[in-house]
């Protein structure tokens, strides 16, 4: 599934985006695709057993690791091809692996499904998630924790993963969702528009005043609109969140979410400068016209700067309308002045629902898919593309880092930030989209719309704890 991103630079796509559900916004990448596709099941075969806690045991949960007696796990994802090549290539080693453990491999059906069936008591063992959404679901009692089985289970260790990566699964001090894949975002640019334009195509920027000089150059009107651009910092990957972080500013202090910080408000400053200096009109004009390229605007040759993620290295061979005629490059994005560059990281997750009938079972298949095994084992399958798995072990083995642009992304996941773990993600998320929206077309004050949005987002959070 590719990430959530703004039809090139499109503001009217700000309102629609409000409405997404957060199974979009989390991430990008090629994990997978969503689908319907019916139930399939993989056989099990011969192989070793392993061991799980004995104190997390449901009363429908008698059999063990060593007992012969079969159980069967309802495992939730992706259909389409990611359920064929996820069974064959990850769950059918797991089922060899636990002769006693079979796997029914169940289409997601959409968030709502998956709601009601945890609500009714009958939610699959184990399911994907957006990591994104693991804070709110724990907070609603929706999600098993975790940590009774790390603290008796030592194959398992936050030491494993990135940083980020594996902080976005907790909350309160409690895991509740397992890695699965990762991404982030960084600069692309146009070496031969900047050469065109007399900028040194081998030194992109890195601060905000660099980029701003350069994209100035690039620019280049018609008697209408205009023929490329230099740079549009809600282009693609160009959220708030985005440019908020490259700002050096905070999403949130604690527990406490703060979109009102000075830094994003300068941020959101910065972009409706963009918005009133180069003129919206002209702007969504040209965003039109790359829209119905049917390609990511980046690779008409016609922008020189854009802030995307690593998933669009995909479109090199899975698009055939992509053929780059153009030098190009990949850095880390720009910051402010006085303040490092950086990036945020999105992915999804593999979780335990609530009332999960075989959690001992369940917590066997989610150490094995979302540890080094599962995740070497999909990381080497033949179209894993541009992907980063949310393991440096696993990617220093795949050798990602040897691709030329993909090493970008990936020396940048040390240091990655990610959306608040918080009960009131999606409002923070849907809050920053309209304060955008209004600020870009003139309705308003970039201070005034983000202390809105702090307002409403603080009254979302009191109504979801009760504080």
């Amino acid at each position: 599934m590719e990430a959530l991103a703004l039809k090139p630079g499109m503001i009217k796509f700000f309102i629609a985006a409000l409405s997404v559900s957060l199974v979009l916004t989390g991430c990008g990448g090629t994990n997978g695709e969503n689908g319907t596709d019916t139930t399939n099941t993989t056989e099990a075969n011969n192989a070793s057993t392993t061991t799980s806690p004995d104190n997390t045991e449901s009363p429908d949960n008698t059999a063990s690791q060593d007992s012969g007696e079969k159980v069967t796990l309802d495992f939730w994802g992706w259909g389409g091809k990611f359920q064929t090549d996820y069974t064959k290539i990850v769950l059918s080693e797991f089922e060899k692996q636990h002769p006693n453990i079979k796997v029914k491999y169940i289409a997601e059906q959409g968030i709502e499904k998956l709601t009601t069936l945890i609500a009714g008591g009958t939610p699959p063992d184990v399911a994907l998630l957006d990591r994104f959404m693991a804070g709110a679901w724990a907070a609603k009692g929706s999600l098993e924790s975790l940590n009774p089985y790390l603290e008796i289970d030592g194959e398992v260790s936050a030491d494993d993963y990135y940083p980020s990566v594996w902080a976005e699964g907790n909350y309160k001090g409690e895991l509740y969702a397992m890695p699965f894949g990762t991404d982030n975002r960084a600069m692309y640019y146009n070496k031969t528009l900047m050469k065109e334009a007399g900028l040194d195509p081998e030194k992109p920027p890195t601060t905000i005043s660099e980029l701003d000089a350069a994209a100035e150059k690039i620019f280049k009107k018609t008697s209408s609109g205009y023929e490329q651009v230099g740079f549009i910092p809600w282009m693609n990957q160009g959220f708030l969140y985005t440019q908020g972080w490259n700002f050096g500013g905070e999403w949130a202090k604690g527990e406490e979410l703060t979109p009102n910080d000075p830094q994003i408000v300068k941020a959101l400053e910065w972009m409706a400068g963009y918005a009133k200096k180069y003129d919206m009109a002209k702007i969504n004009k040209f965003n039109d016209v790359m829209g119905k390229t049917g390609i990511n605007p980046f690779w008409t040759g016609k922008v020189g700067f854009v802030f995307d993620g690593n998933w669009i290295l995909n479109d090199l061979t899975s698009n055939a309308k992509v053929k780059p005629t153009f030098e190009w490059g990949v850095a880390p994005m720009p910051s402010e002045d006085g303040y490092a560059q950086t990036t945020w990281a999105g992915g999804w997750s593999w979780v335990m629902p609530k009332g999960a009938k075989h959690p001992k079972e369940s917590w066997e298949l989610l150490k094995f898919i979302a540890g080094y095994d599962g995740t070497l084992l999909w990381g080497k399958r033949a179209d894993a593309g541009n992907d980063i798995t949310a393991m440096p072990k696993v990617n220093e083995e795949l050798k990602i880092t040897e691709k030329e642009r993909l090493k970008v992304f990936v020396g940048l996941m040390e240091i990655a930030h990610t959306r608040p773990v918080t009960p009131a993600g999606q409002k923070l998320w849907d809050e920053t989209f309209k304060a955008s929206d209004a600020a870009l077309n003139g309705k308003g004050e970039p201070k005034k719309l983000l202390d809105e949005a702090k307002k409403n987002v603080d009254n979302e959070l009191k109504k979801l704890t009760g504080k």
